[in-house]
């Protein structure tokens, strides 16, 4: 597998997906997770998980619609966290493989062109 940049993942579309896609192999999934921004595996190494603390409860509910568009526009449908009214947190993985391909990658890539109003430092 050649090593994929975040440009190449969010120039793609998600392959309709109903278990006939392979499951990524975990050296794989890390070489992709290189071409991402603070996303990470989780510890069983089947989903990417990345967290934001946004502004506000509005800032997370924006940002929450948002990725709930593109994630429709993609057909890959990640779960969607907002606790504490500022923090939000995503988890991605191919549920029908139970574990990661190539679209939870180009949907974290595309997740991460979205505006969001992070929590000022």
């Amino acid at each position: 597998m050649i090593m994929e940049t975040v440009e190449s993942f969010q120039s793609k579309k998600c392959r309709p997906c109903e278990g006939g896609i392979e499951r990524l192999l975990p050296h794989e999934a890390l070489e992709n997770l290189h071409s991402l921004t603070d996303w990470r595996i989780n510890q069983d190494g089947l989903r990417l998980e990345k967290e934001w603390h946004v502004k506000n409860f509005k800032a997370g509910i924006d940002f929450i619609n948002r990725v709930a568009q593109v994630a429709d526009d993609e057909g890959h449908h990640p779960e969607i966290h907002l606790t504490g009214f500022r923090h939000v947190w995503i988890e991605i993985w191919t549920h029908a493989v139970g574990g990661l391909t190539e679209n939870d990658f180009i949907l974290a890539a595309k997740i991460d062109l979205l505006p969001i109003e992070l929590m000022p430092s």
